[in-house]
């Protein structure tokens, strides 16, 4: 376990992010990106809560879209409209400049009271108050102004970030309660980490999803101090309002991927070969093996939805050029990689994650900032207000996915998976009577392969064979393995070795382990390929500007122990490169089986690509031109007619009725739609008034 330096080491690391790290933002950002760094870097200070903060960076960049639109003569604001009117600031005239600043000063009012409360209960609550205070100083307001009264661009702002935070505040999330669900409880008992030979006495389902107990000391995966005793994060996202998603009821999934294998169940044998396909990949974390390989875009990558079938781009497809060779030691690249996808490299989460990389496209020289790639250029700010709302609205659309179906498939973790069947023994070979095999055949246990998962037997365990440390576990099951953390991560290398398969640990650090949710399916994955479909999108080219991204790991600058051992250089064409890698770091990482990741990823397609034609009807106006189709019956025994529509979230509806289709009577006042399902009945039919319309409005009148 972690020692006493290791946990100081940790604590200080934290600590010193807190204090010295500050949004790094450019005189000429715009002031929506000021506020998303802002955003970002809260994140980073707070607990990593990946359907927390993707839900946040949503309902923030709502607020800055809502400011932006107020000012355009097409564009819909998804919460709050009005038709703003900018001040003439220097009396000769209302141009552009006087509209671009009028933007600016709401948006910063608007993000800037969103941000303040919904960061108030924050670990780094302190500091994220005192940059955003500096934030508003910077940028000339005046932080205390809270007033919505009048039509300047403050009290704009102020009444749409009050809108937002009304509107979100019982959306299902738990925000009153700190994010806290009462209505879960797991199957199993927790899982000692210290004490594997209980995993047996606690794992009642290793199919389902096991919390962990640590022993002493466990951290957040950015190293925060947090409980002894694992709670499923985010179970009540089932329940929490998307963006775009559709399903068939209040409490169903809204992308059903099937049931996962189960162990003794249906997909036994799948439920078996994945887990120890992760084995696998921990057994390739030693760089002592020297194995290479060749990571450049040329061969690796370039995957269809859904599969591990890439055989990457050949020739860079913007340049015409051959990519160049990039070899790498395997073991180099899979510890790169769990790491540098854990959380984002600086602990923005994924959904953050993905906000990092628009902002590097937004930046890069060749990008010219024309939506879908046609038409004019617009400026920084139109872009990022676009960008934003589209890509934060899949971000929180792929978490409410996903985390609906962790909450009702309540799918294992490989930990769980590997330390109960390796408890169980092996279920590969029954054996004559009264040999190993046969003692340790149980059907729940691992698939014997040679070279990775074998039974200690005496001849093994001689002096000079492979299992001659482990002459006191005859009998078990053993695996070739990653062996655990170091003493001393900076300067020692854990490497790969043989281990009893009760007590093998995910290439994680052990105060950490594995994340407190349920697996299936994995969130990387359906995070990173809706924010790939948004930048595909927005951009209107699946690959990076120039065809190539590049991403430089130092020499020596794990986390988890020595490595790597020369700069590893991550390199990506496309989009979709990039967001399969980060779903494939988690094999490597021993977060999550194959089962996990590619459902994930189409299910984060489906979310991405929903997400921004959704956010594109905002952007043109057109989402207040469709008509409202509904159904109509009649039912002559009950005396009862309904009508049946899908809603759009956040627009106001009303139904109306009329006997010769010139006069309307209102059935019902404006109603704003909380979710997706619209339903009138009327239980006093008049045939008189034998015509029905719903109407919709942004405002509700």
């Amino acid at each position: 376990m972690i020692s006493q330096f290791q946990k100081v080491t940790i604590l200080f690391k934290w600590f010193l992010l807190a204090i010295v790290f500050y949004p790094l933002t450019s005189q000429s950002d715009s002031v929506a990106r000021k506020w998303n760094e802002q955003n970002l870097n809260a994140i980073r200070l707070d607990v990593p809560h990946p359907p927390v903060h993707a839900r946040n960076l949503f309902h923030v960049s709502v607020a800055m879209w809502d400011a932006w639109a107020a000012f355009d003569n097409v564009a819909v604001g998804y919460l709050y409209n009005e038709t703003a009117v900018a001040p003439d600031l220097e009396n000769d005239g209302l141009d552009s400049m006087d509209i671009e600043r009028a933007r600016e000063e709401a948006i910063s009012f608007a993000a800037y009271r969103v941000l303040i409360s919904r960061y108030k209960n924050s670990v780094g609550a302190d500091l994220t108050r005192e940059a955003l205070m500096n934030q508003m100083v910077t940028l000339g307001y005046d932080e205390s102004n809270d007033s919505i009264e009048g039509d300047s661009p403050a009290a704009l702002g102020n009444r749409i970030a009050n809108t937002v935070l009304s509107f979100f505040w019982d959306d299902g999330s738990g925000e009153a309660d700190n994010y806290v669900d009462l209505t879960y409880e797991p199957e199993n008992d927790p899982l000692p980490l210290d004490e594997p030979r209980f995993t047996l006495l606690t794992t009642s389902n290793p199919s389902r999803w096991q919390p962990l107990a640590f022993g002493d000391f466990a951290l957040t995966q950015n190293g925060i101090e947090t409980d002894l005793i694992q709670n499923f994060q985010g179970s009540q996202w089932l329940m929490v309002r998307p963006f775009a998603l559709r399903r068939k009821s209040p409490s169903g999934l809204y992308d059903d991927p099937g049931p996962p294998p189960m162990l003794g169940s249906s997909g036994d044998q799948q439920f078996k070969d994945n887990i120890n396909q992760v084995i696998r990949y921990s057994s390739w974390l030693d760089p002592r093996d020297q194995v290479e390989m060749n990571i450049s875009p040329q061969v690796y990558a370039n995957n269809r939805l859904g599969r591990m079938d890439g055989r990457g781009h050949g020739n860079n497809p913007v340049t015409g050029d051959p990519y160049p060779e990039n070899k790498v030691l395997r073991a180099d690249y899979g510890r790169v990689i769990a790491e540098f996808w854990a959380d984002g490299p600086d602990s923005e989460t994924p959904p953050g994650h993905w906000n990092v990389v628009a902002n590097e496209v937004a930046d890069h020289p060749q990008t010219t900032r024309r939506i879908e790639g046609e038409g004019p250029a617009v400026n920084d700010l139109e872009w990022d207000v676009k960008c934003y709302f589209a890509m934060n609205g899949a971000q929180h659309d792929a978490a409410t996915a996903a985390w609906t179906c962790k909450r009702i498939y309540d799918y294992g973790r490989p930990i769980t998976m590997c330390r109960y069947m390796g408890s169980k023994g092996q279920s590969t070979d029954k054996g004559d009577p009264g040999t190993f095999a046969e003692l340790t055949y149980d059907p729940e246990g691992l698939k014997l392969e040679p070279g990775l998962v074998e039974i200690v037997t005496p001849e093994t365990a001689l002096p000079g064979q492979r299992h001659e440390h482990l002459a006191s576990s005859i009998g078990s099951i053993a695996i070739y393995a990653w062996s655990g953390e170091p003493d001393d991560p900076e300067s020692e290398l854990g490497g790969v070795e043989w281990i009893p398969a009760m007590n093998w640990l995910p290439y994680q650090r052990d105060t950490f382990v594995t994340p407190a949710f349920a697996s299936y399916v994995s969130g990387h994955s359906c995070f990173s390929r809706a924010g790939a479909e948004v930048m595909t999108k927005i951009t209107g080219s699946p690959y990076f500007p120039g065809g190539f991204k590049e991403y430089l790991i130092p020499k020596g600058s794990l986390e988890f122990e020595y490595g790597p051992t020369d700069d590893v250089r991550l390199q990506w064409a496309s989009y979709y490169d990039a967001s399969d890698e980060a779903g494939i770091s988690r094999l490597w990482g021993g977060i999550h089986v194959l089962v996990d990741d590619l459902p994930g990823r189409v299910m984060g397609s489906r979310a991405g690509l929903r997400a921004y034609e959704l956010a594109r009807k905002y952007w043109d106006g057109s989402i207040i031109k469709e008509p409202v189709q509904f159904s109509f019956s009649r039912d002559v025994t009950l005396a009862k007619v309904t009508l049946k529509w899908d809603r759009t979230i956040g627009l106001f509806y009303k139904v109306q009725s009329s006997y010769d289709l010139g006069s309307w009577w209102d059935e019902t006042e404006w109603i704003r739609a909380e979710d997706i399902w619209g339903k009138f009945e009327d239980t006093t039919p008049s045939p008189e008034r034998g015509f029905y319309r719903i109407l919709r409005s942004i405002s509700g009148s």
